[in-house]
């Protein structure tokens, strides 16, 4: 679509901004492609930024990297429980919303501020735009499966990465005129900053030789119960047994998971979280990942690095159809990575389909056709 202008953009000045809501690590490489595409057409935006994640490795570093423009606001919300982090994010985004009347509220994946951002657009009347919709694990007892489920039922635009997702919306009664299939826009983010993905810095950074595998844990099925995390320990020291591995470690569940010997293991290098660019030049050197991760099983699906999920269910099965994923338990994990080091890196491998670095002007043209219409 073309820049707006004439009478439809002039109309459009007269109405509010479009909103985005970020908040947590996994939004700002989401958000970025979509802000440039609308900044493109001259669509007016307000970045808002909750502070769900602050700190600097797991927000500011981001905006820095990705070249996003700095937030409008930052709440400043922090973390708490699930209860209380989403009231007070409720809270705080119910003044925003009020003050700025937003002609469209755009939210992102599935952390507690796109469901507190979700419900409260909702009940102010004002429409929603969910970036990555449709996705499901079928597991409520994971608290992003129901911002999920939430926030697809308020949206009025329905944004999807692929087609499974398509089809869950239909059977849920979703409208067929809201969904969309525009493709991934953290994969837009990955292609656009390839060349800056620096494996030789991160193999000297990290003391590296040879083959070498990268872990991320932090869901609470993995981190939170203390039985589990015996088990899981043990099994991540299978995978140091067999190569060094690199865990850039949450902020959530580190307590739990040192007292429970994760850090004794001498093939287990336990840093501190990486910014996107220092985080992504480990993954292209990789030779496995480790992850419970939802983001990464994308990232690794297109650079072609074979990930091990260490979860029952994944809500992007299209990594695992059209990717190099694999769901594996704590009890399989060892021979796993026993059987994907022997058969190395593939040489070539399947990306699903429109993950192909124009996502973001996709959602930026369905978004300006919808404020036109409306």
């Amino acid at each position: 679509m073309a820049a707006l202008d004439s009478p439809a953009r002039r109309d459009l000045l007269m109405h509010g901004p479009v909103l985005h809501v970020t908040g947590a690590r996994p939004n700002f490489p989401k958000a970025a492609p979509v802000i440039r595409g609308l900044d493109a057409l001259g669509v007016d935006q307000v970045l808002v930024h909750t502070g769900q994640h602050y700190d600097d490795r797991m927000s500011e570093v981001f905006f820095r990297e990705l070249d996003l423009p700095r937030p409008d606001l930052n709440l400043g919300v922090g973390s708490a429980s699930h209860a209380a982090q989403t009231a007070r994010l409720m809270v705080e985004l119910e003044t925003v919303l009020l003050d700025r009347a937003p002609s469209l509220v755009v939210v992102y994946g599935d952390v507690n501020s796109t469901a507190a951002a979700a419900m409260v657009a909702a009940k102010l009347q004002q429409p929603l735009a969910h970036v990555e919709a449709g996705l499901r694990s079928f597991d409520l007892s994971m608290p992003e499966e129901i911002n999920r489920m939430v926030t697809d039922r308020l949206s009025a635009l329905l944004l999807c990465t692929s087609a499974d997702a398509i089809a869950h919306l239909a059977r849920e009664g979703a409208d067929p005129a809201s969904i969309h299939l525009v493709g991934n826009p953290m994969i837009d983010t990955l292609l656009a900053s390839m060349d800056r993905f620096d494996v030789e810095r991160a193999r000297r950074e990290h003391a590296l030789e040879g083959r070498y595998a990268v872990a991320t844990l932090h869901r609470p099925g993995n981190v939170d119960n203390p039985e589990d995390i015996a088990a899981l320990v043990a099994a991540m020291h299978s995978v140091a047994d067999q190569v060094p591995v690199v865990l850039p470690l949450h902020p959530r569940g580190r307590g739990r998971l040192r007292e429970g010997g994760l850090f004794d293991h001498p093939g287990m290098r336990i840093v501190d979280p990486l910014g996107y660019l220092d985080f992504m030049g480990l993954v292209r050197g990789a030779d496995l990942v480790v992850t419970d991760s939802g983001g990464v099983q994308e990232e690794t699906t297109v650079l072609g690095v074979p990930c091990l999920t260490l979860r029952p269910n994944t809500e992007r099965p299209v990594t695992i159809t059209h990717g190099t994923n694999r769901l594996v338990t704590r009890e399989n994990l060892a021979a796993a990575t026993a059987e994907t080091l022997a058969a190395g890196r593939p040489e070539t491998w399947d990306v699903p389909p429109l993950w192909d670095g124009r996502a973001g002007e996709r959602i930026a043209s369905v978004i300006a056709g919808f404020l036109e219409e409306h």
